[in-house]
């Protein structure tokens, strides 16, 4: 499957927790754009209510709620 690069920006904290998940899974020679990659996937095949989930989850993260 085609796949396109493109960047984006986190916050620190979430990019500890990142990099904790690749450290702990070193034995698959992971790197955080595979992460990324899996979690993404997961969350568009499991939540097919997904849009409107997300525009929830931006207004509590711009509410300081999450």
């Amino acid at each position: 499957m085609p796949k396109t690069s493109f960047g984006i920006r986190i916050e620190n904290e979430l990019l500890e927790k990142l990099d904790r998940i690749v450290s702990r899974s070193k034995y698959l020679q992971t790197s955080r754009s595979e992460v990324v990659e899996a979690i993404l996937a997961y969350y568009f095949k499991s939540n097919s209510a997904h849009e409107e989930w997300t525009r929830r989850l931006i207004i509590k993260k711009r509410e300081g709620k999450l």
